[in-house]
């Protein structure tokens, strides 16, 4: 017996490891599109398997949900994606993943310090950040953004 072309939204949902609730959240965005029965039920195609996969990963990777909105807007509708599809998905993608992994170097590297939060709270932070000085720079983690401590010298 052949596999059928059509999946119905429990199959997706088995496949992918995703709720049903997600499978119809991420259909209400665009992202997969149902095919409706004569009783209206949903049918997809085995193709968004890969489609809901790929929101998924890049769920884990840190995308926003508006980036893996528009990378999957460049996948075909009504085929699976080929090699040359996700390998331009990767490239377009490749340079947000870098600063993530950067940012999480730095965040790892300066865990054990001061990382330029301006809460004073720390007995280090005398030392690291006296008087606030990084407050200066701006809002959130200065040291995590790419300042230093020297950057606030007096």
């Amino acid at each position: 017996m052949a596999e059928s072309p059509l999946l119905t939204i429990g199959e997706l949902a088995r496949r992918t490891g995703m709720s049903v609730s997600a499978i119809r959240y991420y259909e209400a965005r665009g992202l997969v599109d149902a095919i409706r029965t004569s009783g209206n039920q949903r049918r997809f195609l085995r193709s968004d398997i890969r489609r809901l996969s790929f929101a998924l990963i890049g769920q884990q990777l840190g995308l926003t949900l508006g980036e893996i909105e528009r990378e999957l807007a460049t996948l075909p509708r009504g085929r699976a994606p080929t090699q040359g599809d996700w390998q331009a998905i990767s490239a377009r993608i490749r340079g947000a993943l870098e600063a993530k992994i950067d940012m999480l170097e730095q965040t790892r590297d300066l865990l054990d310090g001061c990382i330029g939060c301006g809460c004073l709270s720390l007995d280090r932070c005398a030392l690291y950040n006296p008087g606030d000085r990084a407050a200066r720079a701006g809002t959130g983690p200065r040291f995590l953004m790419g300042n230093r401590a020297g950057d606030f010298a007096d």
